[in-house]
Order: C-alpha cells, then structure tokens, then sequence
C-alpha cells in the first residue's frame, strides 16, 4: 500500500538514467519509507490506495535531500555562545559589536562571542585588546574565532585557567605572547583554547538537548536532510542524540566520524574500530577523521614555504608519516578517513598518502582543500580520492584584493590558487560541499549560489574572487546530494524506486534559477524515510 504520493510542477531527480529531460515527469509515491514509483502524475496517481496521502505543490519542484558534507551540530552547541561577530569586518565594528554585547550580556559573569574574522583587526596583532578596552581586563572574556581553531581570552580568563605564560608548540599551536614576552590572549589549536573552555560557565544536559534538537529542525527547515558530522569531542554527544530519539526523531540524519590524532593511542584507534555502525535511528558512527595540519590564519597550515609571518612549516602529526600509518591501519579495517588539509604542503601529503592504498578499498576523503597546485588536484582526481569543500569560506573570508588575513598570510600566488572548486570537479573528482558550521552558515541555498557566482551573492556588490572557478547549477546541486552520498560510499542521492524517500519540495526549479534567484528558495516540505521533518506553514 502507498503511503504518499506527491506531485509538483517537475521532479528533479538526478538519476543515473536521467527523467530530467522527460516531460511530465512530475510524481513521486513512498511505501514503508522508501521510493516505489515515480513519473508523470498519470501513471503514478492511479497507484493510490484508500490510504494514501496526497501532497500536491503544483508550482513546486522535487529533489533529492540534501546532504551538509561537514558539519558539527553537536560541537557548535559549545561555540554559538553570546554574542555572534560573524558581521564584523573592520576593527571599528569590533569595538561596536563588543559595547553591544557588553550591555545583552550586563547580568553575566563571563562575557561570551563567536565567529570573529581575524581581517576585522586590520593588520593589528590578534589579541585581547579591544576586550580590554570595551570590558576592562577583570572581566572574564572569550571569543572563539570563526574557523574554530584559535581563541581570544582576556587577561582574567587566561589567570582562570591558569595560563600565565606564552608557548609554542612544535606544531605552532600554543599561547601567543608579544615581543616583550606578555601574553597576547591569542590561543591557537585545540589543545590550548581547550584549557580556557574547561573553566567556561557549563551548559545543562536538558539546555543542550533543546538547543541541539532546535538546531536540528532549522537544519530540516532549509532542506537538510543529512549531514556528516566531521567530530564526536562532546562527551555527552551519542547521549544527546539518544535522548531526541527517546521523545520522537531526529530532524536529520547524522553520519558521525570521531577524530582520530597524534595522540591517539592503539587501544583507542581499535576502539574507533569497533564503533563503526554503532547509534540509533537516524545517527550512526562512520568513518574517522584526520588532521593533517590546522589553519592559514592562525599559522598552522602546512606549507611548502613560510607564510609572511614566517610560520606554517609543520605538520600536526610529527613525523607526519605517523599519520601515513594510522590511515594505512583504518584502510586495512575497512574504515573510512577524512582528512582536514589547508596548506599545499598537507594537501600534497594527504593525497599522496591516501594515491598509495590498495585500489578497491573504502573511500577517503580530504576536506577543504583551501589552496592546492595544479599536481595534486590531478592526482586526487585519477586516484579516485573524494574531495569536501565549502565554497562560502571562500566568499566570504576572501578579498579579490588579497587584503584579507589569509590571503596575506599566503601571498598573491598561492592565494590565486584558493577554494579550486571547478578544477578539482573537472578532474574527474567526487565533490561534496557542505557548511562546516558553524565556521559558515548552513544555509545549503546560499553556498550553492556563492559556488556558481564565486561571490557572496548575500552581499550586494560583493567582489568576485576566482571567476574560472564557479560551479554549474546541476554540479552545486549535486554536490549536495549524489556527490556527497558517494564521497562516503553511498549510493544513494538521487530519486530512484527502492532509495530511501529522503526528499524536499522547493519553490523554483534550481537548474533553470539564477543564483540570486537560488539564494531565495522556499523548502515547502522536507521528508526524511518518507516522514515530514519540516512543512512550510
């Protein structure tokens, strides 16, 4: 018995065997979760039982879910906390947006920000400073910044935490310090803002599950209906999710991969083994991921040369062919890896790594590829390597002037070679886009859009930056939806008879739109396993 029948304006369905050039192609039925017919509404229609459901959109289009290749939902619930700096572009908008926040958060202890861009500080040292000057020095502060690899403390949370003197690690993370030997509260790389976050006010168990389920259905309510999940670092994450399935569904389906590191012992790398499929309805452990190196901004990319701060010149695995050996062992246990890689040199290295194993085994990633030689993406595309990128950390991070502080840190060649997106998809490569939230929003409309345009289609005016790499309409969209389920070994992705009934009804047509037209989309309804996870009121 069918359970639902939609019909729409047209069905999109980015299929092998394309209908996309069929006319009337305009139904989709669902059993049991799962797609059981689909065509023009004349064949499809008279399926109907007594039963059956009918949804009808009769200006609307059909099309896959979309998938968010990278994302951390569960992390975020940690960084989105206060005051959002994700507008702020000049220093003097720094100091604005902090005396705002000073008065939202006048009843609190701490003061709290996120998403900072490091080019709001205008070529000033990144540093405590501004939060000095808006809060005073004894009050508790901390921002983390927008890529989520380094933060701002001020000088009371650097004491709280007991953070009293600058270091650099061999990896370049560490506690920066100024040429007198004061601590700047610029703290670079997990290991270190992880000291500062341990004295943080604690969020409650229940707060977080409202937040994280919340966070979730505005996910559904823009199309989501899947997302990889880059990271498991909250101690309470598979609780989190266990407890929304205990009171109903999750919103979206969650593909986990816990990180693997140089501190990774034996015993906790056969542990992440053993996870594999494990979690619950709609969340499951798969695949690991990798770090090879850290960030442009904060001089933790790997890089062939020095940046023009003179860092940038190591791996975060040293010896880095300690990482060539643990993605060797999850290869041989049929375990996928995904490997963060900024820097050409780490890019180069991941790649190499990843060309060497044996042909036929599991898929492997690298993720966001920020700038890359003409070599490599070569190889990733001959070598079969799944490639992730988020086009928005590119259009909205980097200025065609090359002003901006990644820019400036890499210099005008390699920074001519950033977010490659066209040439890594014309190499033959699967590409998955994806947000990275919340290093960007998750809105999947305007990071397809920025992909064809290379410009933050958002912003009017806005500057493009590296024309000859624009996505085509149906490679954005596919790289949401058959190339993201493929970069993980799935085949699914498409509307065929037999997927899962993982769909949504939008108001336009994506193919035909222009990208300004794209960023607009209305998600009317959005359904995962044939259930609705959002209805457009």
């Amino acid at each position: 018995m069918i359970d639902t029948i939609i019909v729409a304006a047209r069905v999109r369905a980015l299929a092998p065997e394309s209908t996309e050039t069929i006319d009337g192609v305009d139904a989709v039925a669902i059993t049991a979760g799962r797609i059981s017919a689909i065509g023009p509404r004349s064949e499809v229609l008279p399926l109907a039982g007594s039963a059956t459901e009918l949804i009808t959109h009769p200006h609307a289009t059909i099309i896959p879910g979309l998938v968010d290749a990278h994302s951390h939902p569960v992390y975020s619930l940690g960084i989105v906390r206060g005051l959002s700096l994700t507008g702020v572009h000049t220093y003097a908008e720094l100091i604005a947006a902090l005396e705002r926040g000073r008065e939202e958060q006048a009843g609190e202890e701490w003061f709290l920000a996120w998403g900072l861009d490091p080019t709001a500080f205008e070529g000033r040292p990144i540093g405590n400073a501004a939060l000095h000057e808006v809060l005073g020095a004894d009050r508790p502060a901390y921002i983390k910044m927008f890529d989520a690899h380094s933060g701002i403390a001020s000088a009371s949370a650097l004491s709280r935490a007991g953070i009293d003197r600058p270091v650099t690690h061999p990896d370049g993370s560490g506690a920066a310090g100024d040429a007198d030997g004061a601590l700047t509260g610029h703290l670079i790389e997990f290991p270190t803002m992880e000291i500062v976050e341990r004295v943080l006010p604690v969020q409650g168990f229940d707060d977080r599950v409202v937040q994280l389920r919340r966070l979730l259905s505005d996910m559904a309510a823009v199309g989501i209906t899947s997302a990889h999940v880059m990271d498991l670092q909250d101690d309470d994450a598979l609780d989190l999710l266990a407890a929304i399935e205990a009171d109903g569904e999750l919103p979206v389906r969650l593909r986990i991969s816990p990180w693997v590191t140089p501190d990774t012992t034996d015993l906790e790398a056969a542990e992440l083994i053993a996870m594999q499929g494990v979690g619950g309805r709609r969340y499951r452990i798969g695949g690991v991921k990798f770090f090879i190196d850290g960030t442009v901004e904060g001089g933790t990319a790997w890089l062939s040369s020095p940046d023009s701060e003179g860092e940038g010149l190591s791996s975060t695995w040293v010896p880095a062919e300690a990482y060539a050996e643990r993605i060797r062992l999850f290869d041989r246990e049929g375990v996928p890896t995904a490997t963060h890689a900024i820097g050409d040199r780490g890019i180069r290295f991941a790649a190499e790594t990843l060309a060497s194993l044996p042909a036929g085994g599991v898929p492997h990633r690298i993720e966001h590829i920020e700038s890359v030689e003409d070599d490599v993406i070569d190889l990733i595309g001959c070598s079969g390597i799944m490639a992730s990128m988020q086009p928005t950390h590119c259009t909205h991070h980097m200025r065609a002037d090359h002003s901006d502080d990644w820019s400036r840190r890499l210099g005008p060649e390699r920074a001519s070679r950033g977010w490659r997106t066209a040439d890594v998809r014309r190499s033959g490569a699967t590409l998955a886009l994806g947000s990275d939230w919340p290093v960007a929003d998750f809105d999947p409309w305007e990071i397809m859009a920025d992909a064809q345009l290379r410009r933050s289609v958002a912003v009017l005016g806005s500057p493009v930056v590296g024309a000859a790499q624009g996505l085509t309409a149906t490679e954005a969209l596919e790289g949401y939806t058959t190339h993201a389920h493929r970069s993980v070994g799935s085949a699914d992705g498409a509307l065929v008879v037999g997927s899962p009934a993982d769909l949504i009804v939008i108001d336009r047509d994506p193919l035909a739109c222009t990208p300004e037209e794209l960023l607009q989309t209305h998600v009317l309804l959005t359904l995962v396993d044939g259930v609705p996870t959002h209805a457009a009121s």
